[in-house]
């Protein structure tokens, strides 16, 4: 077969490389839909032929080139056999089989690979077309379930828990109840009756006509909702409202949820009004039912909601274990969360906790994340423990939905995400993409790494990748990037991304946070695609953020800067400087208030002070502000002295040093004659390693055989280094600037030394710029920090008079 030469403009990335691919490959229809349109929609894909891959890329220093729900529809078919063999998981088919990907480098991978063709036979045309037709149909099957497997109706999947126990037909309107279908003549003999009656029908008249009116074939409800009688019939129940009962009022707005009446529609203004009025006089069923049509009408109601509220907090005592679940699943689609119920909600849940379904489960949480209502660790740990005891037997929609809750309450609960790494991997390949993403997000979010569940997002996404929404294609980047994830097929996988980036470039528009929060997740992995970042760094993109209901212009300035230094060859727009030294300044201001003063950082910032010779030898400051930490900073020349720099701190310290201090004689005769009780180095080091052996300590020991600084736990005046800066060698033209990281937990992955993305970005900058990264690990800095002085010292000695570090530079 003869090899086909493909020619393909990848965006560019930057680093300066060149090559080309023999490959064939499916591709996205380059019709995108309007802005108008929602978010959650996917696109849908089409084939084009593509032609050999060009990819040019601006050159990040040492570049690399190495191999994140809301939704979970299935089919129904599936759906149901799930729902039969594992207690009512109605999300997740375990019939679906692991989706193989060929791993390589070929960016055409990104795509499904075309259908190869069946050999054209030279006779029996009519089976010929038969076997067209067949596998066209076939074909147009596949993708129609595919594309439906990734659909989200985020109106009725949170609904699923109402199927779990009968009490909720009381409480909610049920859209699979069987209904008789009325004939259409009579649906138009009613039509008549109310065009002829002239508005002196009955409310019980008026509401029998809304019930049999709403059992038309669906398809005629459109036509039925703007036919003008039916509008004189609204008008009739408008003027009659006071007069219905409650039950007939109910029965008219439930007919209005299966006519899919607009929820600004005139009628639906009466009723809330009235419904607002009855609240007191109505049962908790009768209050909750018709909250539930309010969501099914899609209509924003917080009159009424706060109404119910009220309601509910005056009859808690009478909430059953359905009241209560619903009421959540009120609250969370109302995205309301009344802080007077709180307390109560929290001793509900821990009361009835083993008695809830996992689907009711899986209601509670999302109820509690999409009102943002705070939950305390206890709760949020005892729900936890109960979902990491039954995961195996819980929708993959409900574990979600727990996920997010976990996410918002940032809850470090090892055993839930345990078992999530052996639950979740097999199941990847029957989650949708939004479910996937939340997945992804939560493991990034909690800083917790599980290359299981990473692998297999990143083998089954290029596959599905038409399917993310810009927000999911910034969110899967950015988890990805935050974990320092380099999968297999890195090259797929990135490449599909970021060709998704650019179809959605639309959507950025109106979703500024999603681009910056992408392409930042790139940035942790060294790549900078070029066209998209000339757009996030033009003046009117820069416009769009500060409309944005988020804090973005860190995010900018992380992304400038980023590339500034390691794309040198970037010739696209930049940040302005006027705003870049605003977010600078803002940025420094924060430090000097959050970050120089943490106990860890201030205590090593006097420890090297001391060490050194005085505050010209340390300078603790951000070194790359956009990196958003600390650094002490210290210079030594090739010989190992240490080399002052520092002097505008060292001034300062010195004007207020020179007040009140009083010259005695004593001081005066120290000063002149020195202080006879002074170690040797050799002494302090002796003393230090004998320290160590009487508490059986292991590890690191101060390097020997070359100059140090003396140590002691006295007081500065104990350090033989302790002098005169004129005392110093002279500033050596070449020698070692050194970043010492003062670094804590948040910079790594949740119980691991693996370095978090941006950490690891700050360090690879660092270098680039010419500095020697120093690292006093959490792990070994802060237990030392109860320790002796003089121990400390003899930690910080050993790490910046490394031998290797000036063999390094040597």
């Amino acid at each position: 077969m003869a090899t086909v030469l493909i020619c393909r403009r990848f965006p560019r990335l930057s680093r300066v490389t060149t090559f080309s691919t023999t490959a064939k490959c499916k591709a996205k229809s380059g019709s995108s839909k309007s802005e108008e349109e929602k978010e959650e929609t996917p696109e849908r894909p089409t084939t084009r032929s593509e032609s050999t891959a060009t990819i040019q890329l601006l050159n990040p220093l040492d570049y690399r080139v190495l191999y994140n729900p809301s939704a979970y529809a299935r089919s129904r078919a599936a759906s149901q056999q799930h729902a039969a063999a594992s207690c009512g998981d109605t999300f997740t088919s375990p019939g679906t089989t692991q989706v193989q990907h060929t791993v390589g480098s070929t960016p055409s991978q990104a795509w499904p690979p075309v259908r190869k063709a069946l050999p054209k036979p030279r006779s029996k045309p009519v089976l010929k077309q038969n076997i067209s037709a067949g596998l066209s149909a076939a074909h147009t099957k596949e993708e129609a379930e595919e594309e439906k497997s990734e659909l989200h109706d985020s109106k009725e999947d949170p609904r699923v828990f109402q199927k779990g126990r009968p009490e909720y037909r009381s409480l909610s309107y049920d859209k699979s109840e069987p209904v008789e279908t009325l004939p259409l003549e009579e649906g138009d003999s009613i039509l008549r009756s109310v065009a002829t009656s002239k508005g002196s029908q009955s409310p019980a008249t008026i509401t029998d006509h809304f019930v049999k009116l709403s059992r038309l074939p669906v398809e005629q409800h459109a036509a039925l909702v703007s036919n003008p009688r039916f509008n004189q019939l609204c008008q009739c129940a408008v003027k009659s409202m006071g007069l219905f009962s409650t039950s007939d009022l109910i029965h008219v707005l439930k007919a209005c949820v299966r006519l899919v009446v607009p929820p600004t529609h005139p009628l639906l203004n009466a009723c809330e009004d009235e419904f607002c009025r009855r609240v007191w006089d109505m049962n908790l069923d009768q209050v909750l039912l018709v909250a539930d049509c309010w969501r099914c009408l899609e209509r924003s109601v917080p009159s009424y909601l706060s109404i119910l509220f009220s309601y509910a907090n005056m009859h808690w005592k009478d909430l059953t274990l359905p009241h209560f679940v619903q009421l959540l699943y009120i609250i969370g689609e109302g995205r309301r969360s009344p802080a007077d119920l709180m307390q109560k909600v929290e001793s509900m849940i821990l009361k009835h906790l083993d008695s809830f379904t996992l689907e009711e489960v899986g209601a509670i949480c999302l109820g509690l994340f999409k009102s943002l209502s705070g939950i305390s660790d206890h709760v949020m740990r005892r729900i936890a423990d109960r979902v990491s005891l039954q995961m195996e037997d819980m929708s993959t929609y409900a574990l979600v939905n727990v996920l997010k809750v976990l996410r918002y309450t940032r809850m470090d609960h090892l055993p839930l995400l345990k078992e999530l790494g052996k639950v979740i991997p097999a199941r990847i390949p029957a989650i949708n993409i939004q479910g996937i993403m939340h997945i992804t997000l939560t493991c990034s979010s909690l800083h917790y790494f599980d290359e299981g569940i990473m692998a297999a997002v990143a083998m089954l996404l290029p596959s599905k990748v038409a399917y993310c929404r810009s927000k999911d294609a910034a969110k899967f980047l950015w988890s990805f990037g935050c974990l320092d994830y380099e999968p297999l097929n890195e090259e797929e996988f990135y490449s599909s991304l970021i060709e998704q980036m650019h179809r959605k470039l639309h959507e950025f528009a109106k979703f500024p946070e999603h681009l910056l929060t992408g392409l930042l997740g790139l940035a942790f992995v060294k790549r900078f695609p070029e066209e998209l970042i000339d757009y996030a760094l033009r003046d009117e993109f820069i416009q769009r953020t500060r409309s944005s209901k988020y804090e973005l212009q860190k995010d900018l300035f992380t992304l400038s800067k980023s590339v500034e230094i390691e794309c040198p060859n970037y010739q696209g727009s930049r940040l302005p400087a006027q705003l870049s030294q605003e977010i600078t300044e803002m940025v420094l201001t924060f430090a000097e208030q959050e970050i120089y003063v943490r106990p860890e950082i201030v205590e090593a910032t006097s420890l090297l002070e001391s060490m050194l010779g005085g505050r010209e030898y340390v300078k603790n400051h951000m070194i790359l502000p956009h990196t958003r930490s600390s650094d002490l900073e210290v210079h030594l020349a090739m010989d190992g002295h240490p080399i002052p720099f520092n002097f505008k701190d060292a001034v300062g310290d010195k004007k207020l040093r020179d007040i009140g201090v009083s010259l005695t004689d004593d001081l005066m005769s120290q000063l002149i004659k020195g202080r006879s009780d002074i170690q040797a180095p050799m002494e302090v080091d002796n003393e230090a390693r004998a320290h160590r052996q009487e508490r059986g300590e292991q590890g690191w020991t101060p390097g020997s055989g070359r100059d140090r600084a003396v140590l002691s736990g006295a007081s500065l005046a104990d350090a033989c280094l302790e002098a005169s800066p004129s005392l110093r060698p002279n500033r050596h033209p070449r020698g070692l600037k050194l970043a010492i990281q003062v670094s804590n937990r948040n910079h790594y992955c949740y119980c691991s030394k693996r370095l978090l993305g941006l950490h690891r970005l700050k360090r690879r900058q660092l270098q680039q710029l010419g500095y020697v990264v120093v690292e006093l690990p959490f792990w070994e800095w802060f237990p030392l920090l109860k320790r002796t002085r003089l121990e400390k010292l003899s930690y910080l000695h050993y790490k910046v008079f490394d031998p290797a570090l000036l063999g390094r530079a040597a």
